[in-house]
């Protein structure tokens, strides 16, 4: 019997030493990606080395976590998705209990590390949508997305609570993605809206009071340009003093002089904005599309229905999470808290964006050994 298990062990190991780890482009803008990240960091910190290191360590981790990731099959990613999506939730309960933070609980300390459940669940929720809906008939019907909707709330509404709305949002639009992505009709897309728009003036009620002065101050924020508008207004004094080609690098006088807060976290993109100007703007999102574009591309090649959800879904939040972080600090949106994926300084973050993108290159490299479902 072990002998057997030893056998089965080692041509597993052998299959996927095998098999190439990674998708090429995708690999190089990544790492492109990374090293903007670090360049920027260090000149926010104005020339912190600890928070380089520390964040460089990060990068290794999730690095390790992406190839590993990479070599496992669609197959197994699926026949785990419902223990993977139970042991979320578990953690999400247990932040209740036992988690920290400034004023909120979104923090679990294990001693050996600290970590944000939430951000696993912006894995683990897509997945679990794409594992129901890859078993059920497509377009889905009122039960499935009736199944979907409730498995998307519950771990978003324990994430709202803590309190982490943005996250929250975060977390149901991964979701909704992989529906849109099965091929939702357009009259149901319109009612889902029509109803969300009619619930908002209810939705007011049960926002904390910070929260309703982040949408107040983002309508006026010069209504309290010393208080709650002061981020929003440096930003877009960050932003705007960079012009056509920036200051260069390690000469934005809103972050070293430390008028602009949190600058090597959440305003970070106003920082490189300040340092490069437009130009070096367009070339980031330009990057930033490259991603996406590539994962969407994995997504449409994809031989089965879990892949191709999961795929689309994982390409599709990450846009997202770069159009908020950017319109937070254009002052188009409110601050919610979201940093700009793998340039702002954070280590949950890191490490699950990184292992998403190790879900795409699994996906893109056993996509000629995947059946028809």
């Amino acid at each position: 019997m072990i002998e057997t298990l030893v056998f089965r062990a080692r041509a597993f190991f052998e299959r996927m030493r095998k098999q190439p780890a990674v998708d090429v482009p995708l690999a190089i803008a990544l790492l492109l990606l990374a090293g903007i990240g670090l360049s920027t960091l260090y000149s926010a910190t104005d020339l912190d080395t600890n928070k380089v290191v520390s964040q460089g360590l990060r990068f290794v981790l999730g690095g390790v976590m992406l190839m590993l990731i990479a070599r496992v099959p669609p197959q197994s990613l699926r026949n785990w998705t419902p223990w993977l999506y139970a042991g979320s939730i578990l953690l999400l309960l247990a932040v209740a209990v036992l988690g920290e933070g400034r004023g909120t609980h979104r923090w679990l300390d294990l001693k050996v590390l600290r970590f944000q459940p939430s951000e696993l669940a912006k894995l683990t929720v897509p997945m679990m949508a794409a594992w129901v809906l890859n078993q059920r008939e497509l377009p889905p019907r009122f039960l499935s997305l009736a199944t979907v909707a409730v498995l998307i709330m519950v771990p978003a509404a324990l994430i709202a609570r803590q309190p982490d709305l943005g996250t929250a949002l975060l977390v149901v639009a991964s979701g909704v993605f992989v529906i849109f992505l099965a091929g939702m009709v357009w009259w149901q897309i319109g009612l889902i809206l029509g109803s969300l728009a009619g619930a908002a003036p209810l939705a007011w009620h049960f926002l904390h009071e910070y929260q309703r002065d982040r949408l107040r101050t983002l309508l006026d924020p010069e209504a309290d340009p010393l208080g709650k508008g002061y981020h929003i207004i440096q930003s877009k004094i960050a932003v705007g003093s960079g012009g056509i080609w920036g200051k260069g690098w390690h000469h934005a006088t809103q972050s070293r002089l430390d008028f602009l807060p949190e600058h090597h976290t959440d305003f970070i993109f106003a920082v490189f904005s300040e340092e490069w100007g437009l130009v070096g703007v367009v070339c980031l999102i330009a990057l930033y599309v490259f991603i996406v574009g590539r994962g969407l591309w994995i997504a449409a090649i994809a031989r089965d229905t879990y892949s191709r959800l999961l795929a689309g879904s994982i390409s599709m939040a990450f846009f997202v999470y770069v159009m908020v972080n950017g319109g937070m600090i254009a002052g188009i949106l409110p601050v919610v808290g979201v940093p700009l994926p793998l340039v702002s300084y954070g280590g949950t973050s890191v490490v699950s964006l990184l292992a998403g993108f190790g879900m795409l290159m699994s996906i893109y490299q056993h996509r000629r050994f995947l059946g028809s479902r």
